[in-house]
């Protein structure tokens, strides 16, 4: 390292921990988050309020409701009730679904050996409508073979869960929202960087001084990614220890995955920088570049292949996109570098574009 990029190195790392209020954000901001939405962002439903109508009142109706409350999905809140309550019931919020047991329930069973339950659903919410509907299907089929024994199924699913086998949605949320937070700190470190020094009037020694734009960039990502990298590992411990979320591959190849990653974040910021003239036009326009699409088109939520076709193309120069495949396969797979060259072949590629056109961007002359 040359003497004009080391003297810009260590300038940089001296502005980080002199500024030691923005240090400690930056520190714990990251696990805050990560707690957070840890807990508060799941696939998994519990709890849900229902009402149970019993017109039957046969041991058999009473089996089905010990059924419904055998498990942690439903919680019977409202019971004896007219069925002309459930309505209200819902416009309260008292309840989201509804189970109206026939009065010839067990007379049906008995004689026909199947019988009709009548499930309302408040479908407002159309997702937990669907999963509502299905659990309520899993408990009847239960129910229904415990009943039945002496009629045998012609056939039966018995499914094997590769990765996930308890289906936990830490699992999948918790290494998206690495990806999310590591993106959106290390843009967020370097998109004040040349900013502050356009705000403080430092600029213009620098621009004086014989220092190329190239070494500017370099000299001011250095610092950040390793105060980055920090972060970043302590947040896949936390994730790892806390949420239990397992690493079935290399630490080595998620390592550098995610130095690779850092340095896309970084050079992500670094445009912004270039291009505005105050930290916090920057900041907003940080946030608005890595939490949006990161969210809505990368699958860190919803399924890349799922959407038209147009967003499937504008989704690959989204860095978390590809991230989050590594990250997730290293993790949960066990995959290798092999498995995973494409995608880190995108990152390296959308990093080297970006530290070009920061390098281009960034002015040599005073405005």
């Amino acid at each position: 390292m040359n003497k004009i990029l080391y003297s810009i190195v260590i300038k940089e790392f001296k502005h980080i921990f002199r500024d030691s209020q923005t240090l400690v954000i930056v520190l714990l901001m990251p696990l805050v988050m990560l707690f957070l939405f840890g807990y508060a962002i799941t696939l998994e439903m519990r709890n849900i309020d229902i009402a149970v109508i019993d017109y039957s009142k046969t041991p058999q109706s009473r089996r089905f409701i010990e059924n419904i409350l055998a498990t942690d999905f439903f919680k019977v809140k409202h019971t004896d009730i007219s069925l002309n309550r459930v309505e209200q019931l819902f416009f309260e919020r008292k309840a989201i679904c509804a189970a109206v047991i026939p009065g010839d329930f067990a007379k049906n069973l008995y004689k026909n050996k199947r019988a009709n339950i009548q499930l309302i659903i408040d479908a407002s919410d159309p997702n937990a409508a669907n999963y509502i509907k299905n659990y309520f299907n899993q408990i009847s089929m239960m129910y229904n073979s415990e009943i039945n024994l002496q009629f045998g199924r012609l056939f039966s699913v018995e499914p094997r869960i590769f990765y996930n086998p308890d289906l936990k949605s830490d699992y999948f949320f918790v290494p998206g929202l690495i990806a999310v937070i590591v993106l959106l700190i290390s843009a967020l470190l370097t998109s004040i960087a040349i900013v502050r020094e356009k705000e403080t009037g430092s600029i213009e020694q620098i621009l004086v001084s014989p220092v190329k734009p190239v070494q500017i960039i370099i000299g001011k990502v250095i610092p950040y990614t390793v105060l980055a990298f920090a972060i970043s590992v302590s947040i896949l411990l936390f994730g790892y220890f806390w949420f239990n979320v397992p690493l079935e591959g290399s630490i080595l190849l998620l390592l550098g995955s995610l130095i690779l990653y850092i340095v896309t974040g970084l050079s992500l910021g670094l445009i912004v920088s270039t291009v505005t003239d105050s930290q916090q036009v920057a900041m907003m326009a940080t946030l608005l570049l890595t939490i949006l699409p990161t969210i809505m088109l990368s699958g860190f939520i919803f399924p890349v292949k799922s959407m038209p076709t147009v967003f499937q193309y504008v989704s690959l120069i989204i860095p978390a996109t590809h991230f989050l495949e590594i990250i997730r396969g290293i993790m949960l797979k066990g995959n290798t570098f092999f498995d995973l060259k494409i995608q880190l072949g995108y990152l390296a590629a959308i990093s080297i574009l970006l530290i070009a056109l920061s390098v281009k961007k960034f002015s040599t002359k005073l405005e």
